[in-house]
């Protein structure tokens, strides 16, 4: 019987890597939610994944999940991949961009994990949360990522704080905190860098983490890091 994987934030970059890969697997249906679908992805056609539209951002997550899981009763694994980055000096932040980068990082992701976690319970799963080096206790800092940086942070904290109070369940909760990879969201903070992992890489290590390594961690923030940047 095929496992189901979502992947929340697979327009581009490492989330659609991630839907490439899942997709080659027969033994998998993936469940792939997205603000927008690049016309040329390789898995549109793919009989094993089903594209939603759904963004994090709406006043509605909870209404637009169940629509879109209607259909689909169970989830094994999920991967929040989705994220927004403002790039901007603290005293210029408008209160929308504070707003939007705490809802598309973390609040729009705790929602959306309430909607998730009662689907999961019964069998168990894994939950892997993905953030950043700008939110690793201890790692270099970057002016102008305050509100990214610190509201990637808030879902580091959420991951062990779901992982105390769900450990007597069999979902584990696990979060890597990625450094440089060649996305646009990397060249959005950093402009003319050019990181030494491609999003394909990172997609890699994240798959195999994702299927295969909850059995042995829980409640563990891993930095995924050879640049910062």
């Amino acid at each position: 019987m095929r496992k189901t994987i979502v992947v929340v934030g697979a327009s581009k970059g490492i989330g659609a890597e991630l839907v490439t890969l899942f997709a080659a697997n027969s033994n998998l249906q993936v469940i792939a939610l997205a603000r927008s679908i690049e016309e040329e992805n390789a898995w549109r056609d793919k009989d094993n994944v089903f594209v939603y539209n759904f963004d994090l951002a709406s006043l509605s997550i909870t209404e637009d999940l169940n629509r879109i899981f209607s259909k689909h009763s169970s989830i094994d694994f999920l991967i929040n991949n989705a994220g927004v980055l403002v790039n901007k000096p603290f005293l210029e932040l408008s209160k929308n961009d504070i707003h939007t980068s705490y809802q598309v990082n973390v609040m729009g992701i705790m929602e959306s994990l309430q909607f998730f976690l009662p689907k999961m319970l019964s069998k168990g799963g894994h939950i892997v949360n993905i953030s950043s080096m700008g939110a690793f206790q201890g790692s270099v800092k970057f002016a102008g990522l305050s509100t990214y940086s610190s509201s990637k942070a808030a879902l580091t904290n959420l991951t062990e704080m779901l992982a105390e109070e769900f450990k007597d369940s069999n979902v584990k909760f696990n979060c890597l905190c990625l450094g440089a990879v060649q996305t646009e969201m990397l060249a959005k903070a950093f402009p003319g860098y050019e990181a030494p992992i491609s999003a394909s890489k990172m997609a890699n290590y994240i798959a195999d983490f994702t299927l295969n390594q909850w059995q042995w961690m829980n409640g563990k923030i891993i930095p995924v890091s050879l640049s910062t940047p």
